[in-house]
Formats: C-alpha cells, sequence, structure tokens
C-alpha cells in the first residue's frame, strides 16, 4: 500500500481514506441499529409478531 500511495497526489490519498473512513463509520452505524432491534425484539418478546395490524 506505500507503494500505492508514493504514485498518488495528496488529493486521492485523502479521498481514498476519507471513503475507507465513511464505509467504516456506515457499516458501524448498520451494525448498531441491528443491535438496537435485536434488543427490542427481544425486550418485547416474539409476541410482537403476533399482534393484529
Amino acid at each position: 500500500m506505500a507503494d500505492e500511495e508514493k504514485n498518488m497526489t495528496q488529493a486521492e490519498i485523502f479521498q481514498r481514506r476519507r471513503r475507507r473512513r465513511s464505509i467504516a463509520i456506515g457499516l458501524a452505524l448498520g451494525a448498531l441499529v441491528l443491535i438496537f432491534y435485536a434488543v427490542t425484539v427481544i425486550k418485547l418478546g416474539p409476541g410482537v409478531f403476533d399482534r393484529p395490524l
């Protein structure tokens, strides 16, 4: 990776790092949403899906 960065401009390096950071933040946010959903379903119990609409 160090060899690739030698041939890139500063702007390209920053853009690549920003993109990786954005992807990591997005994945962390998605994981947090899934955790909150799972905790909510566990706390409310499986009967939450059987209620009338």
